[in-house]
């Protein structure tokens, strides 16, 4: 298949936030998101966005570059929360057992680089980058399942 992208400027938080929270009604176990960016580019912001729109009660939402990974119990399914920031092979990716994640819940995979060739196929990839301004943010999202694509159809018309 195909690799389709759109461009997208988010041009405060509370735009990054509001992409978040619409992308989290749509995503269902066996969704993979892929989030890329140098530090502070918005990536956990993002994901705790999304993750405050599915939790069904709320909670604080940390970031999981100590732990690795976080697990919720969301209102789409369960949800692993994943930083692999401080990993070193692929080995221990293997451990953490992601790869069976992928099938089963809804990932959001921080520092996905670190996947190499293990990354699921159907992810939606999103890379942020900064803006011109100090809170604005620029996202690549690109992706090949076309399960997709109604949904950025979407969000680039908007």
């Amino acid at each position: 298949m195909p690799r389709r992208s759109t461009n997208i400027t988010l041009p405060d938080p509370e735009a990054t936030g509001a992409l978040a929270r619409r992308l989290a009604v749509f995503l269902e176990p066996g969704d993979t998101l892929l989030m890329s960016g140098e530090i502070g580019a918005g990536k956990t912001f993002f994901a705790r966005e999304l993750l405050s729109e599915i939790l069904p009660v709320p909670e604080d939402i940390p970031s999981p570059t100590f732990t690795i990974v976080q697990a919720y119990e969301t209102t789409r399914g369960d949800v692993w929360h994943v930083d692999l920031y401080r990993l070193e092979t692929k080995s221990e990716v293997v451990e953490l057992g992601l790869l069976e994640a992928f099938s089963d819940m809804i990932c959001l995979v921080e520092w996905p680089d670190r996947l190499g060739d293990m990354a699921p196929d159907s992810a939606l990839n999103l890379a942020f980058s900064s803006g011109m301004h100090e809170e604005d943010r620029n996202l690549l999202i690109t992706w090949q399942d076309t399960r997709w694509d109604s949904l950025m159809n979407e969000i680039a018309d908007d």
